[in-house]
């Protein structure tokens, strides 16, 4: 009886080139697909007080961001003197920067979204590289190889170009690839700014609303909105960095969609060192206001995509304590984070940018006027090669 079961003979492949073919073809068809990376780029935060001294030490050794002379001898002086101060302002967010998991949220949340509607060139993978706090750009460039990435789009979470974060970040991106040796392991191209992505204005007017819903209808109309961004040495603007032009231009198309139902400024945050940076300066707007009278400020954190310290130490500790020293109701609007309109509008630029076969864009390639930095040369010629 076993024999009925016996599978003939015929059925039973030789070794021959039809086996091996056979044998070929399926190991062709069971190779998966290599993904295409995305790469959220971004400045970064430590995740626990404990990494406050070896993020500010790779801050204020950043010449692209901070510009000090004797970088190498006083940024780790600067660093270790104000690690204490900053370790305490840790402490009262929660012990750490909210940042890496809001960003690997963004990302895993844009992954989902891009298999489902670029079929052609997925499957997505998203990647952080983060340009002072773990994961820094070696540790993104290696996990990118191990996963077999050929494809790489660099998608910077600054929708405002600058030199010193978006720049810095790619400079550091070419400059370790040169050293690790993988110049030639990926294919990238470069989403370095979307200011008036049309998501981004519609998250930033909805979260504006809901807030000024929470006012009375009496005092709804003279709540005065402050666009607040990371402020900028002067040195750095004067040279020609096109940030505070692109903010403004953020700033400008919210107010449209809002049909400029409230008085609002464009003001900055965040100021480091005794250099001159671009102002108005924000404590010293919420002390102006509040000796015109001013008794409602809302501060819409317009340069910033996620929730970290600038937001929830700096404007929900200090500049609401600052407003109710003078008299002031000072409120936040919710940062972008996980909200589903931002997160759609994500999608459709990076969609837009896969489907169009774009390297870099036109503004990428044209340096400062005044910039003297041979990195930035370097990194705007590797990128834009054909």
């Amino acid at each position: 009886m076993n024999q009925l079961f016996r599978l003939p003979k015929p059925v039973l492949l030789a070794r021959g080139p039809y086996q091996r073919c056979l044998a070929a073809n399926f190991s062709a068809e069971a190779k998966p697909k290599p993904p295409t990376a995305i790469v959220l780029m971004n400045m970064g935060g430590p995740s626990t007080s404990k990494e406050v001294g070896f993020f500010l030490g790779n801050l204020f050794a950043d010449g692209d961001l901070i510009p000090i002379p004797f970088q190498s001898v006083l940024a780790p002086w600067i660093a270790r003197r104000r690690t204490p101060k900053i370790e305490e302002q840790y402490d009262q967010i929660g012990g750490g920067s909210p940042i890496r998991y809001w960003t690997e949220r963004q990302g895993k949340l844009l992954e989902s979204i891009l298999d489902k509607q670029c079929p052609e060139t997925a499957p997505h993978k998203s990647y952080v590289a983060f340009r002072y706090a773990p994961p820094l750009t070696q540790e993104t460039l290696e996990a990118m190889k191990q996963d077999g990435v050929e494809r790489a789009v660099a998608l910077t979470m600054y929708p405002q170009y600058s030199c010193s974060t978006t720049g810095s970040s790619l400079n550091e991106l070419h400059k370790t690839m040169d050293r690790l040796g993988m110049k030639d392991a990926f294919s990238w191209s470069i989403i370095d700014r979307w200011p008036t992505q049309p998501q981004l204005i519609e998250t930033f007017a909805q979260h504006i609303e809901r807030s000024l819903a929470e006012y009375s209808s009496e005092e709804r109309k003279d709540v005065v909105l402050l666009f607040s961004a990371h402020s900028l040495p002067m040195s750095v603007v004067n040279r020609g960095d096109p940030y505070p032009q692109e903010v403004a231009a953020t700033v400008q198309a919210v107010m449209e969609r809002l049909g400029f139902s409230n008085p609002y400024r464009l003001i900055w945050q965040s100021q480091v060192g005794p250099s001159a940076w671009l102002g108005p300066k924000t404590n010293e707007v919420i002390e102006g206001y509040a000796k015109q009278g001013k008794k409602n400020l809302l501060v819409v954190p317009i340069a910033f995509v996620s929730d970290h310290i600038e937001t929830l130490f700096e404007v929900d500790i200090e500049y609401v304590h600052l407003a109710k020293e003078n008299g002031v109701n000072l409120k936040r609007v919710e940062s972008l984070n996980d909200d589903p309109v931002f997160i759609d509008g994500l999608a459709k630029l990076v969609k837009d940018h896969l489907s169009t076969g774009t390297k870099v864009s036109t503004q990428l390639g044209l340096r400062c006027p005044q910039c003297t930095n041979p990195k930035c040369a370097h990194t705007r010629e590797y990128f834009g090669k054909e």
